[in-house]
Parts: C-alpha cells; sequence; structure tokens
C-alpha cells in the first residue's frame, strides 16, 4: 500500500464528490436527478469492471484464497446481524431499521468497489467481489426485512440472484475457470466503461450531500454510530484476522471494506418504507465523510502492525 498513491486516491474521490455537490448548488444538475447515476454504476458499470477483474490465471493459491476471503466476509455478516438485532432496541420505531441496516448493509459494494481497486490495484477489485457475495445476500435477505418485517424468501431470492453485480460474479467465475480470453475489442470496451465507475460513485455521493446539506448532521446517534460503522467494526475485524494469521493482504482488504459507511441504499429504503429519511440521510453522509477521513488512518495502522 503506497501512501501517496491512497492520497491522491483520496483527494481524487473528495474533488468528484465536491463536483457533484457543486454541480447541484449551481441548479446544473438536480439532487433528485442521483438515480440515473446510480442504476448507471449497479447496472453497467460494476458489472463490467467486476468481468473485468476476473480477467486473470486460476491457481491453487487464488481459490485458496478466495475460500478464505468468502469464510472472512460470512464472519463479518454474521457479527453485523448479531449488532444489529441487539443494540439499537431502544431507538425510536422509524429510526431502528435505518441504523440496523446501515449496520449490515454497508456502502462496500459502492464506494468500497473504489477503494480496494484504488489501494490493491485490480486485485484487490477482483477479491473484493468475493468478499462482497455474503453481503449482497444479506442485504436483499435480513436487511430488507428491517424494514419490511415478515420476508418473502423466493422474491429475496430471486433479487439475489439476478442482482447484475452477482450476475457478473457468475460470468467472471466461468471466464476465469474455463481460461477464455476475451477478444481485445470487448476486453478494452469493458475497461473503458469499468473506469467510470469510481467518478460516477463520487459524484452520486456529492449530489446527497447537496440535497441532505449539514445541518442537523452531528448529532449523539449519528455519532456513536459512526464509531461502530468506521472504528468498532473493522477493529474487531483486524483483532480476529490477526488472531486467526489470516493473510496480510486479505486482512487488510477485510479491513478496509469492514470500515466502510453505511450503504447509500439506506436513505432509499428509508424512503420506500416511511422510515426516517432525514436521519437515514445524515447516517449515510457524516459516515461517509468520516470514511474518507479515516481511511488512511486505517491504512498506516495496516502497515505498522
Amino acid at each position: 500500500m503506497n501512501f501517496k498513491e491512497l492520497f491522491i486516491l483520496q483527494f481524487m474521490m473528495f474533488a468528484e464528490m465536491t463536483a457533484g455537490w457543486l454541480l447541484c448548488k449551481a441548479k446544473i444538475l438536480n439532487p433528485k436527478d442521483r438515480s440515473v447515476f446510480s442504476k448507471a454504476v449497479v447496472n453497467l458499470l460494476l458489472p463490467c469492471n467486476i468481468v473485468k477483474s476476473f480477467q486473470t490465471e486460476l491457481n491453487a493459491d487464488l481459490m485458496k484464497d478466495f475460500m478464505i476471503v468468502l469464510l472472512v466476509s460470512i464472519g463479518i455478516q454474521i457479527f453485523c446481524t448479531i449488532l444489529a438485532s441487539t443494540l439499537f432496541n431502544r431507538m425510536k420505531k422509524e429510526q431502528k431499521p435505518v441504523l440496523q441496516y446501515a449496520t449490515v448493509c454497508s456502502n462496500a459494494g459502492f464506494l468500497g468497489n473504489a477503494v480496494a481497486e484504488g489501494v490493491y490495484g485490480e486485485m484487490g477489485l477482483l477479491y473484493g467481489q468475493i468478499y462482497l457475495i455474503p453481503l449482497r445476500i444479506v442485504m436483499w435477505t435480513a436487511g430488507i426485512s428491517y424494514f419490511e418485517g415478515k420476508s418473502d424468501f423466493r422474491s429475496k431470492l430471486i433479487k439475489i440472484i439476478t442482482h447484475p453485480c452477482i450476475i457478473a460474479v457468475i460470468i467472471g467465475l466461468v471466464l476465469m475457470i474455463s481460461g477464455i480470453t476475451l477478444p481485445s475489442a470487448i476486453d478494452r470496451t469493458l475497461t473503458s466503461l469499468g473506469r467510470c465507475s469510481t467518478p460516477l460513485i463520487m459524484l452520486f455521493l456529492g449530489m446527497v450531500l447537496a440535497e441532505t446539506g449539514f445541518e442537523g448532521m452531528i448529532g449523539k446517534d449519528t455519532l456513536l454510530f459512526s464509531l461502530l460503522r468506521l472504528i468498532l467494526i473493522p477493529a474487531a475485524v483486524l483483532l480476529v484476522c490477526r488472531i486467526l494469521h489470516v493473510a496480510a493482504f486479505i486482512t487488510g482488504l477485510s479491513v478496509l471494506l469492514a470500515a466502510m459507511p453505511a450503504g447509500s441504499t439506506t436513505s432509499v429504503l428509508a424512503e420506500q418504507y416511511k422510515a426516517d429519511v432525514a436521519f437515514a440521510s445524515k447516517v449515510v453522509v457524516l459516515t461517509t465523510l468520516g470514511s474518507i477521513i479515516l481511511l488512511p488512518a486505517w491504512v498506516y495502522l495496516l502497515q505498522v502492525i
């Protein structure tokens, strides 16, 4: 992990997020148009990036690493689900599902892809897709159930297996296992589209910030949740990985993805299910800004211990 490259990444991400904020404040873009950005990223740009990341030679060591990453991620999701079930029982009815969902569903599948690729390169993005499989399953099962109450298993299963990023992982794995190399024209198209994902993600977050603003963002509940989401959860992941002697690369990637802010879908679902939308937006924005500040600290800590 190169600190110079990390700070360049941080500056780029902050500048791109600021650009999204400025475009909305100048009324060039409407904050409500951000759904176009998120749909483009989730349905096209990230899948292209994912398929491209799997264009590498498969070997026994890689398969072993994949299994370790998958097990670490499953453990993290179980831990976060337990936290979500026990920590927020005293919260208001409209705020409880917001914090529960934001605990189990971080922004690792959105912002995390940009960070994984920026810090660890293409291999970070590749391993990151394996890490994200359990998170995406939990997102459409336990995550939705916090807002819905009762859960329809069949509909959730369909959402999981038809998610564009899950489909991209399956295609990527098939290509990797079969040893098929994509034609140069297709490979370059995937690369070109995939490179657009990070700027659009940051523009999207800037648009969210433009709509929610800073007023009332910092409060006891939002600060305590930020502490949990950005410090305590990744610290627990680091401790367990060190105790179990997990490889440094897998440990670092897992810690950084565990330190991601609340998922950007938190506020969308809060609005859909009549929860506290304003509170959800504050949680998303505060944890997002906090993660940009804390990321270099986590990278430094991973290097010195």
